[in-house]
């Protein structure tokens, strides 16, 4: 790799950090890499040497993988206590429905109409609860689950990828 790729690649990793894409994968001529940290925006400056070390030794087109990379993590003297068990429970019960595409987040079906749904309302399953949009395409996500929504985690209009969490559903 010549030097302006090699800056490219150190620019790529940094968005993918700030940006918490945990998995990406590049293809350019014969190079191929895949960069998968072990947590979601969990790259460090380490990681990068290594990297960097295997694009380097790498002289075939056979894909990279680099090894998974830890998050570092300060203790915060500032945290708050953990929550209580009740709350763990709560949460742990609670059915989270899952982007099936990689697309844009539509909560209405046409901008100036109402949401499909809204935290607080019952919902059956198979009922339509967003539209994500994938290359112009309009696709309906369905409830796989029935319940009351607790939680939406994606804003209208915001990119999502696949296996990302769009609601959270209190099963009936």
């Amino acid at each position: 790799m010549n030097p302006e790729e090699m800056k490219e690649l150190k620019e790529l990793i940094e968005f993918l950090k700030e940006n918490n894409i945990g998995e990406f994968d590049l293809e350019r001529g014969e190079l191929k890499v895949r960069i998968k940290f072990a947590q979601e925006g969990a790259g460090d400056l380490a990681s990068m040497s290594q990297l960097l070390a295997a694009l380097r030794a790498s002289q075939t087109a056979a894909p990279i993988t680099l090894p998974a990379v830890q998050a570092a993590s300060a203790p915060a003297a500032t945290q708050s206590a953990a929550p209580a068990p009740a709350d763990e429970s709560e949460e742990a019960s609670l059915h989270i429905v899952k982007s099936p595409i990689v697309g844009t987040f539509y909560e209405s079906p046409s901008p100036g109409t109402s949401a499909f749904v809204k935290v607080g309302d019952q919902v059956e399953q198979g009922q339509v609860l967003c539209i994500i949009e994938a290359m112009k395409l309009m696709n309906e996500i369905e409830s796989d689950a029935s319940g009351e929504i607790v939680k939406r985690f994606v804003q209208n209009g915001q990119p999502v990828e696949y296996g990302q969490q769009l609601f959270a559903v209190r099963p009936l």
